[in-house]
């Protein structure tokens, strides 16, 4: 394998597959920073609603309500993802009107990503101070102000910092849409590595995703930061 792999021959072929490159970069990064955005609109209300709806809640709703609401998110979030695809074929031919391609690789990416997300919201909105909550209910704010004010507002670092992980794991998701037929760095990865048994080729896809894994991790942890209200707080 090792003798293939840097071999003068697999150079050559590599080098001549290098032009497709920049279109699946492209490809990936389309797809992915489409998938996490409609998946953060899907998941974000819910994980405001699994919070804010509980027993504790600021807006307790009915227990079987909640319960068919945790459910179902458990359920989607169990699927492996290779098996989501093939079950949502349906939908992504009624959405897109095709069940191959890079934009139809959007649909399953987004039904695998916004359960996911829903539960890092949550995660973050639990870290929110129950005193400030507190502290808006006294003064007579609503539900909806206190969401849109106080919970949001105070959770936006752990918010984009969990979206940020859910990005990077979406990016790997889009990797394994290659198999359907999704573009991309993962659809050049499989055609030539796992197909033709190109392995250098295979390697310098999987080098690109691990460099936009870094670039998007390094982009969130700097927004993060940013958002901090105690960071800015501890500078002079």
């Amino acid at each position: 394998m090792l003798d293939s792999l840097f071999s003068q021959e697999g150079w050559q072929e590599a080098l001549e597959v290098l032009t497709q490159f920049p279109l699946a970069i492209w490809e990936t990064v389309y797809v992915t920073v489409l998938a996490i955005f409609f998946a953060i609109l899907l998941g974000l209300p819910l994980g405001v609603l699994l919070v804010v709806g509980g027993e504790n809640g600021i807006l307790p709703l009915p227990r079987p309500v909640m319960r068919i609401l945790d459910v179902g998110i458990n359920l989607l979030r169990s699927v492996p993802f290779l098996i989501l695809m093939i079950l949502v074929f349906p939908l992504t031919r009624l959405i897109i009107g095709t069940i191959v391609g890079t934009t139809a690789s959007i649909v399953p990416l987004v039904i695998a990503a916004f359960p996911f997300v829903a539960r890092l919201a949550e995660s973050s909105l639990r870290e929110v101070d129950p005193n400030v909550i507190e502290m808006a209910q006294s003064t007579g704010a609503t539900p909806f102000q206190i969401i849109t004010r106080v919970l949001i507002p105070e959770s936006v670092p752990s918010l984009i910092s969990n979206a940020t992980i859910a990005l990077t794991t979406i990016l790997g998701y889009n990797a394994m849409s290659g198999i359907i037929g999704g573009g991309g760095l993962g659809k050049i990865a499989i055609n030539y590595g796992y197909y033709r048994y190109k392995f250098l080729i295979m390697f310098l896809a999987v080098i690109c995703l691990i460099v936009l894994v870094q670039v998007f991790q390094s982009m969130g942890t700097r927004l993060a930061r940013r958002a901090d209200k105690r960071l800015k707080n501890q500078n002079p």
